[in-house]
């Protein structure tokens, strides 16, 4: 079927739509209706099924005969080991371990936080918790204590499950200290921890309240799957919000389970023994969605990788990775392809790998720029498919369907609406502009199957954060436009369109500009306050390695570039080049904390940021721009 029919049907009838899609999943009592708008705005889906996630991840591909197959590859440049877990053998380690908090008193409806790095025994604790009807809350390994502990008051845990330590390529990442500065923080304690002891570092546990992964489990009688309503929460995941104050997204069980197992198909075109990769974290959504659940529920093998892009040992390891699994479909952020690039401009280090079964690229999380996605292209000599969701939705919004109908690739946009969501590019007053032009993108109510429904004990912030702004709408503070043919373009987060003497130009667009020069590896432009015109843009420049022309030099056609191409109106002439620029853990260019440097605004350090120590240089280097405030 073609993907406009596909669309048009779901629109048409969205309750037979979805209700199809439910036949992918394995019920106790199936839906007999799809949407519950009973509450409207706050929608709900199939809450008049009955399932559970782990029979769907795990306990149906043993019944079915696949139980040899393998479901996690788990592959650790950093302590140099891999090793393979089929089905039957995850069956028995998530029935043992969910088995065991049963008998420690965790029951349905409890949380359970999860603070592990990637390891299969960090899915297997997911797993353990859906199979019991337990909430998890994963937070990512190595979060600082005071970010851990507002996690555990949030979300009141009856158990934490972690892990002793994390690897990193040059040093090892103490959890246990953190972990327990972060219980003793927190006004809510835990009954008990769970401990995974690694062999690079043995914890310390604490007597009658940590617990040893294994000795835990010893002697347990093993637990069967719990059958849930399909409104209940299967987890919570934390992300940041702007009063500080993180936002605990809730994602229901069986929409949940519907939206991913269609996903896997519609979108990455992969299915029962197909390899898949997401290379990112089990501490984000996609980590959630695409290393956990969305792999297992469809059949295929997930790989579990514990390294990074480059340093693990270079900018070849993930295509070693690719060959040596034989992914057929690998998922990642923009900025790890551009560090890829970065250290290996001429894609030198991807021959020599056998690529025969890679079908797709797939980037999402941040903007990918055209550069990087013709780089991608060229030497990889497959689809580099561009798709755009948040942690909101748990899957994507907007994407080029491959298992539906491979759509023709416009470099820059995350291709087109999938069914489910009615994307609308609107003005101020909530007014939908003409194509082509620049709005703020929201998304007509009711959200499809595996959307937040609310946010944890937190339904009148949900109202204000996403809904109020535009009554009808999702608000999803990205601003883009739609071309004549239906393409999305997502130019900026909202906040990062800036008013330049009258005009609201889009910094997407000028970083577009800046990483076509050759020189350029990365880039960001951030708003800075000017007396005269309101904002002027600025840009930050991170070179390729074989960069080796003055930076004074490069910054000088940089700016050249942006005026040819944008026009005078953009009013582009200052630009500096930096050595990094500041992320979050999960790759995200922190802007915002940018501008506040440039202007000379308090700011805090995202919890979520990569290293601390990047906001001294950045404040150094907008400081040679003549901006007094950063100075």
């Amino acid at each position: 079927m073609a993907y406009a029919d596909l669309y048009a049907r779901w629109k048409a009838d969205p309750e037979a739509f979805w209700l199809e899609a439910a036949g992918a999943i394995d019920w106790t009592v199936p839906p007999v209706r799809a949407l519950d708008d009973s509450r409207a705005p706050f929608y709900e889906w199939f809450t008049d099924a009955m399932g559970n996630t782990c029979w769907n991840a795990v306990d149906r591909h043993v019944q079915a005969g696949r139980g040899d197959q393998a479901a996690i590859i788990h592959d650790s440049p950093v302590t140099h080991s891999k090793r393979v877990i089929t089905y039957a053998e995850l069956q028995t380690r998530v029935a043992s371990l969910a088995g065991a908090l049963r008998a420690r008193g965790v029951e349905q409806g409890d949380r359970v936080v999860i603070y592990m790095p990637m390891v299969p025994e960090a899915l297997e604790a997911m797993l353990a918790c859906a199979r019991l009807g337990a909430i998890h809350s994963v937070v990512f390994g190595g979060f600082a204590a005071a970010e851990l502990a507002v996690r555990i008051d949030d979300c009141t845990p009856r158990a934490i499950i972690a892990a002793s330590c994390g690897v990193e390529p040059n040093r090892v990442v103490h959890y246990k200290p953190l972990l327990d500065g972060a219980i003793e923080m927190a006004a809510h304690k835990p009954e008990f921890c769970v401990i995974f002891q690694r062999e690079q570092e043995v914890a310390k546990l604490v007597e009658g309240r940590d617990f040893d992964w294994h000795a835990f489990q010893y002697g347990v009688e093993p637990a069967d799957c719990v059958p849930v309503r399909g409104d209940h929460p299967a987890y919570i995941l934390y992300t940041s919000g702007t009063t500080g104050q993180p936002k605990g997204v809730v994602r229901p069980t069986a929409g949940h389970m519907v939206a991913l197992a269609w996903s896997m198909r519609a979108i990455y075109d992969v299915g029962v023994g197909d390899v898949f990769w997401a290379a990112s974290d089990v501490g984000w959504v996609v980590g959630h969605s695409y290393i956990c659940y969305g792999p297992l529920i469809a059949g295929c093998t997930t790989v579990v990788f514990e390294g990074k892009p480059v340093g693990t040992p270079d900018a070849g390891t993930f295509w070693r990775v690719c060959a040596e699994h034989r992914v057929r479909s690998f998922f990642t952020a923009p900025t790890a392809i551009r560090a890829v690039k970065r250290d290996d401009p001429e894609g030198r280090l991807i021959g020599g790998h056998d690529l025969s079964n890679l079908q797709a690229l797939f980037l999402a999380g941040e903007r990918a720029d055209p550069d990087t996605i013709e780089w991608a292209q060229r030497h990889l000599g497959v689809p580099v498919i561009d798709h755009w969701w948040q942690t909101e939705t748990g899957w994507a919004i907007a994407a080029n369907p491959l298992g539906i109908e491979p759509l023709p690739v416009k470099i820059g946009s995350p291709s087109v609406a999938m069914p489910g969501y009615d994307v609308q590019v609107l003005d101020e007053g909530g007014h939908p502009v003409p194509a082509g032009n620049l709005g703020a993108i929201a998304v007509k109510l009711p959200l499809p199957p595996g959307t937040l429904p609310t946010l944890w004990n937190a339904e009148d912030r949900f109202r204000k954060s996403y809904l109020s702004h535009f009554p009808g709408y999702y608000e999803t503070g990205d601003a883009g436009y739609v071309d004549a043919d239906g393409y999305l373009y997502i130019m900026a987060r909202t906040d990062d369109v800036i008013n330049v003497a009258g005009h609201r130009l889009s910094t997407g667009a000028m970083e577009e500009v800046l990483a076509s020069h050759r020189d350029v590896a990365e880039c960001a432009v951030i708003g800075v306050a000017d007396p005269l015109k309101g904002q002027s843009p600025v840009g930050l420049l991170c070179l390729n390695k074989d960069a080796n022309r003055p930076h004074d030099e490069v910054v000088r056609e940089c700016v050249a570039l942006v005026r040819d191409r944008i026009g005078p109106v953009a009013d582009f002439k200052k630009a500096v080049v930096v050595d990094r620029l500041p992320k979050t853990r999960s790759g995200k260019i922190l802007r915002g904390t940018m501008v506040k440097i440039a202007d000379g605004q308090p700011f805090k350090a995202p919890a979520t940021i990569d290293d601390p120590a990047i906001l001294d240089e950045i404040r150094a280097a907008l400081a040679t721009l003549g901006l007094p405030a950063a100075g």
